[in-house]
């Protein structure tokens, strides 16, 4: 009996210190989580640049970027007669580090690259109102004698260029995203004198979302070293962004036929002042081939 009366007085003790913690808890009012902000671009690329965006763990993204001539070439169709493609693979190894191969027509370029997200934006409790991203890489180029004008020495080290980006991002609202990414590009070896090796640019992309499924992108890469009094050449990209389904479909005007990091940067472009575009497409598809378990 007295075993019953000491677990009947435990009980309601308990019950009263359990009604007084949930009632401390009301007055302090509902408790906040770190919440990550994700879609700020729909693909980790915005046209030919490198988008805030990571792949998840396990997800390979099977990428084909196409880019015809230039659309004054009325003999040639307006440039559908002639065309550079780039084709891509990229790996998540976790939901913050990326792996990319990709082999180029454009100067039969093979390139490759590393994706790692230092902080993702996030808000709610210690919240970080930004996402930060670094981008290295490297391309090799595969033609028979790429430089037989410069030298007639042919050394594999010629023919590699590399670069470096970071990129500082932001959603700012469910329609509209902005980043700003330095960049630098160095080739050991340049085809003219007068191009420098190591150029430095800073890229600026925005995406606004229209629809549901259709948003306005731009990506655009002013060079800081390199023919500062053509501001027409300097790489611009204007498209539409097209979900449909599993892939992401895109579709662009740029003045600059390389799709890779040293192509749309060092080699010389259309000037986009005088209209000199090419249209081109983006294609995306991803497919998971890995466990999404975090690590």
């Amino acid at each position: 009996m007295q075993q019953a009366i000491g677990i009947l007085i435990f009980w309601v003790c308990f019950s009263n210190l359990s009604f007084g913690q949930e009632d401390l808890l009301d007055l302090l009012g509902p408790t906040e989580t770190k919440e990550y902000v994700s879609n700020a671009f729909k693909s980790p690329r915005v046209i030919g640049s490198h988008s805030m965006e990571m792949l998840a763990k396990g997800a390979l993204d099977f990428r084909i970027l196409h880019r015809f001539g230039p659309i004054s070439s009325v003999e040639n169709f307006f440039g559908l007669d002639n065309a550079t493609m780039r084709m891509s693979f990229d790996y998540g190894i976790t939901k913050n580090l990326t792996l990319g191969l990709a082999r180029s027509t454009f100067k039969k370029e093979v390139d490759g690259f590393v994706k790692y997200r230092i902080v993702q934006q996030s808000k709610g409790k210690n919240s970080f109102p930004i996402s930060i991203v670094w981008v290295s890489g490297m391309i090799y180029n595969t033609l028979k004698n790429p430089y037989s004008e410069i030298s007639s020495v042919d050394k594999p080290y010629k023919r590699m260029s590399y670069f470096h980006q970071i990129i500082i991002g932001r959603k700012f609202s469910e329609n509209f995203s902005l980043q700003l990414s330095p960049l630098v590009v160095h080739s050991n070896l340049v085809s003219n004198i007068l191009y420098p090796n190591t150029i430095y640019a800073l890229n600026l992309s925005a995406r606004y979302k229209l629809t549901k499924r259709l948003a306005l992108v731009i990506d655009y890469s002013p060079t800081l070293n390199k023919f500062l009094n053509r501001l027409g050449t300097m790489p611009l990209g204007i498209g539409v962004d097209i979900e449909t389904g599993g892939h992401v479909f895109q579709l662009h005007f740029s003045n600059a036929m390389g799709m890779n990091e040293r192509a749309y940067i060092a080699e010389d472009n259309g000037d986009w002042l005088k209209g000199q575009f090419q249209f081109g497409f983006n294609l995306s598809r991803v497919f998971q081939v890995g466990s999404r378990k975090k690590w």
